[in-house]
């Protein structure tokens, strides 16, 4: 395996598979990973069942990756050998015939709950909420509190990802800020809707500051130095607004994700338009909020107590 037929194996997977760039990055980080392997334990010759079987072992025992890692690294490695087979009709794939344990424990999501959602948009609130009234000279004079709070707000509202939203573009929102277009997994366009009117006037006033100062094909949501915001910065200014909250486990942009999902069935949204909200291409994956809004029911339903209510009679 080197760096010309991980190239090759790219190239396949972004021109005829159409695979996004995040899928792009994860597939060379998996390849990559398994290289590193092979250097440590000194493989040279074709790779071979029990080289599978060992790498799983070292995942798991040396490294101690999560069963999701190690689940995707090893999918990773079935397709770049499938798709070698293809290529060259002679090679064996080491997978061929080859029975391996790769089940992911099945864990309900944690959205975060509203009463530290609350806390966290009143922590900002005196710094998010833009004047309307006036425009600033240059967008760079919003502070990172200003867009990190109003990032937060916008993945709360819409269940975006944090890697589409940092990769939307000022000319992908429309129709007064009230509309975004967004590109998701396997290139999929969907569009997303800004309801809530504080935060639509907020976001329209940082919109059209963007667009009269960047252009409609800048970054929509830029760091300190004008560069595009990433999602690893996201993450570091969640990290650190979790410590400065005292909010254990921190908040992750993903639990934001769970929490647009898992209030808007708790408040009756139809599934199959929350599934078109999230842009999952099955049902099923959206099925899982309903479990956690089950949890959210039965603690409903103990804290009415009607039988002890009745009883009191």
């Amino acid at each position: 395996m080197c760096d010309i037929l991980i190239s090759e194996f790219e190239l396949y997977c972004r021109e005829q598979l159409g695979l996004s760039q995040h899928s792009l990055r994860a597939y060379r980080q998996d390849l990559t990973a398994f290289s590193k392997f092979k250097q440590k334990v000194k493989l040279t010759g074709p790779v071979c069942a029990s080289d599978i079987i060992n790498y799983q072992c070292d995942l798991r025992e040396e490294q101690g990756s999560s069963p999701a890692t190690i689940r995707r690294r090893l999918v990773t490695l079935r397709s770049y050998f499938r798709w070698l087979q293809v290529a060259d009709p002679e090679s064996l794939s080491p997978f061929e015939g080859l029975r391996l344990d790769m089940k992911v424990p099945k864990r309900l999501p944690r959205p975060v709950d509203r009463p530290t959602l609350s806390a966290v948009f009143q922590s900002a609130r005196h710094i998010v909420q833009l004047d309307p009234t006036t425009k600033q000279a240059n967008s760079n004079e919003f502070s990172a509190i200003q867009i990190t709070g109003l990032v937060t707000r916008l993945l709360v509202v819409t269940g975006l990802r944090i890697g589409e939203l940092t990769s939307l573009r000022v000319i992908d929102v429309s129709a007064a800020a009230s509309r975004i277009r967004v590109r998701g997994k396997g290139d999929r366009e969907r569009t997303v809707y800004v309801a809530n009117e504080n935060l639509l006037t907020d976001f329209r006033h940082f919109w059209e500051v963007r667009l009269d100062v960047a252009g409609s094909h800048a970054w929509l949501f830029t760091n300190s130095r004008g560069r595009r915001l990433t999602s690893q910065s996201y993450r570091k200014r969640l990290k650190s607004l979790s410590k400065s909250l005292r909010i254990e486990p921190h908040l992750t942009p993903h639990r934001f994700r769970h929490s647009a999902a898992t209030m808007l069935i708790e408040e009756g949204v139809d599934i199959r338009l929350v599934q078109r909200l999230l842009g999952h291409a099955s049902i099923a994956t959206t099925e899982v909020y309903t479990k956690v809004s089950d949890i959210s029911l039965s603690s409903a339903i103990a804290g009415a107590d009607t039988l002890a209510k009745v009883d009191a009679y």
